[in-house]
């Protein structure tokens, strides 16, 4: 009887999972829902709303495949904790302690400090398709595989304890999903222009013309291996999946904020002295119709900025519970990148000052797969693929300063 309780739970455990990748896939639906609203409003020739329709068309008929299959996901895990219920109201079970003890010293696996029993029954069910090489299909082990491969669920992707210094600037540029290869995305850049006053029953007068730029998008995939010997396979008394997930979560940060930074770096160039040059950038040079103004900068220019002071001698570098990033100057969020990234190379005193967020987009493909290729040792190549493109969309939003030290006053 205990047995079948574990095989329910294990069933229960499957199917909310895949509950929660289905919800997560929900979610961004919607965005794309909203993305496609304010595509159509910016929409002018007939073709652009031919494509725009076409797009809702195919995302209706997403969404409702989806809800469907939710639906009957849901229902089944309803089922199964009926009928787990039913067999645990029956009276206690045989405590099978020890049993369980000595198959997991067999497994020689190590437990990691997940905690939920979801995130282990998938972690477990990765390790089984690893070490079969793919024979043990993905399905029945509570996660899903994509052309022969495993995609690894977002939540074994998540670093269990993330650092706070770690950076993830898709957090500050806008993110829009994409099902498609090559497409456009329209975009109109912030004018800033006003409308007018009329008197009653007066004619109205013409608003100034939007600037609308179709932007084309091709997706790329970034794509690496993680090598593993047979005799690591055979005899691995270490979690494989934790190794993986490490590497696949540190690659594609490093390679997204790598590829985003390089956008950020084609901004205007403008040469900074001082405070005061950092101020005349914010008041004078940037539009206030870009509103959400954040500094990315290397850290060498931060170690710079963390040194000044107002006349009362007082650090102008300011702790902050609302930003982010933790860190405000002059009203505006600083987020810290290595000198490497932002700049070219250790030392570089510069960085991005401006609404990343209108200045670049990110297409994602919102796929992470592993999956197994011949080589020619004695051992496997576990690969890791990630997809997506990321372009310009307003030049206006902001400018890639090198900033340089004022003279030290007398």
């Amino acid at each position: 009887m205990a047995l079948k309780q574990l095989i329910l739970k294990r069933k229960i455990n499957e199917r909310s999972t895949k509950l929660t990748e289905l919800l997560e896939q929900r979610s961004t639906l919607e965005k794309r829902e909203t993305d496609l609203e304010a595509a159509l409003k910016e929409a002018e020739k007939p073709e652009d709303v031919e494509e725009v329709e076409k797009s809702a068309d195919e995302l209706t008929t997403e969404i409702e495949e989806l809800d469907a299959e939710i639906k009957d996901l849901e229902a089944e895990k309803a089922d199964l904790e009926a009928e787990l219920a039913k067999i645990e109201d029956d009276g206690p079970q045989k405590n099978d302690e020890e049993e369980r003890s000595k198959r997991s010293m067999k497994r020689k696996t190590v437990k990691t400090n997940e905690g939920a029993e979801g995130i282990e029954a998938l972690r477990s069910g990765i390790n089984d398709f690893v070490h079969s090489k793919g024979e043990k299909r993905a399905e029945s082990l509570g996660f899903t595989t994509v052309e022969g491969g495993a995609l690894i669920p977002e939540e074994l992707l998540s670093p269990e304890m993330v650092p706070e210094d770690v950076i993830d600037l898709k957090k500050y540029v806008k993110v829009t999903p994409v099902n498609s290869l090559t497409g456009k995305f329209p975009v109109i850049k912030k004018s800033g222009t006003k409308m007018h006053t009329v008197a009653e029953l007066e004619e109205n007068p013409k608003l100034a013309n939007p600037t609308f730029s179709p932007i084309t998008f091709e997706i790329a995939t970034r794509r690496g291996y993680i090598p593993i010997s047979q005799e690591v396979i055979d005899d691995a008394d270490y979690d494989i999946t934790g190794l993986i997930r490490d590497e696949i979560a540190t690659q594609s940060l490093d390679t997204v904020n790598a590829d985003i930074a390089a956008i950020l770096k084609t901004a205007p160039a403008k040469t900074v002295t001082g405070v005061d040059g950092l101020k005349d950038l914010l008041n004078k040079e940037i539009k206030k119709v870009y509103s959400n103004v954040k500094f990315i900068v290397s850290a060498s220019l931060y170690a710079e900025l963390d040194k000044l002071k107002d006349k009362n001698g007082r650090y102008l570098l300011q702790e902050s519970i609302t930003a982010a990033s933790g860190k405000v100057l002059l009203g505006k969020e600083v987020v810290v990148l290595d000198d490497d990234v932002i700049g070219t190379k250790v030392g570089d005193m510069v960085g991005f000052v401006g609404e990343a967020a209108s200045f670049a987009r990110f297409f994602d493909r919102l796929q992470t797969s592993v999956e197994w290729v011949d080589n020619n040792i004695y051992g496997k190549l576990l690969a890791a693929v990630i997809r997506y493109d990321v372009k310009k969309t307003d030049s206006e939003a902001g400018f890639y300063i090198t900033y340089t030290a004022a003279p030290a006053e007398g």
